[in-house]
């Protein structure tokens, strides 16, 4: 895997928390639809962890081939944009989950049985896995065993999720998301403090 000189490397704790930022976005979705099933199946549920979990194991890749075009031409620049796009999107997350849930808790029931509705809200759910994947480029890190990592956290993460969806929807719901747009925060700050006072 290509990488750049004075890039930022990343350990395996921080891949963690990263993967598992990654998928909370996946696992307040998930919530949701298990919240609409009266009795949610097992099977049913690792599907669902499955699909979720594929698309956000690609998404990353994705990411990553488009900063990886153009990391070269910033490397001067690249603790500064994952520094960017890191705390943007932990931001953002924080925002949507302050957002109210009834519109797309009225859509749920419609389209629980719809592939095409699951397929649509994975990918919703993994283009923030996208931009992560785009401020890997500017890392020393391997993107598939990243992107590896993210896949696994957010299939276990969703399949919990859509099982608990009953239990869990009154008293979780969005604040996951929230969490993890807090850990994307302190890990672009990280990165940013890193690369200038190290």
């Amino acid at each position: 895997m290509r990488t750049f000189c004075g890039a930022q490397k990343l350990n395996i704790i921080t891949l963690s928390v990263l993967s598992l930022a990654m998928s909370t976005d996946a696992f307040a979705a998930s919530i949701t639809k298990g919240s609409s099933l009266k009795n949610p199946r097992i099977l049913s549920a690792i599907k669902l962890g499955l699909i979720f979990g594929c698309i956000e194991a690609i998404a990353p890749v994705l990411g990553w081939l488009i900063g990886s075009a153009g990391a070269e031409y910033v490397e001067a620049y690249d603790h500064w944009i994952a520094f960017v796009l890191l705390v943007g999107l932990g931001i953002h997350m924080i925002i949507e989950s302050r957002k109210d849930d009834d519109d797309d808790a009225d859509e749920v029931p419609s389209n629980k049985r719809s592939l095409m509705a699951t397929l649509l809200t994975a990918v919703g759910t993994s283009i923030d896995a996208m931009t992560v994947g785009i401020s890997l480029a500017f890392m020393k890190v391997n993107i598939y065993v990243a992107a590896a990592m993210i896949g696994l956290a957010t299939t276990v993460m969703v399949t919990i999720g859509s099982l608990l969806g009953n239990v869990m929807s009154g008293w979780v719901g969005k604040k996951a998301e929230a969490i993890g747009g807090i850990a994307l925060i302190l890990i672009g700050s990280g990165i940013l403090y890193s690369h200038t006072y190290a």
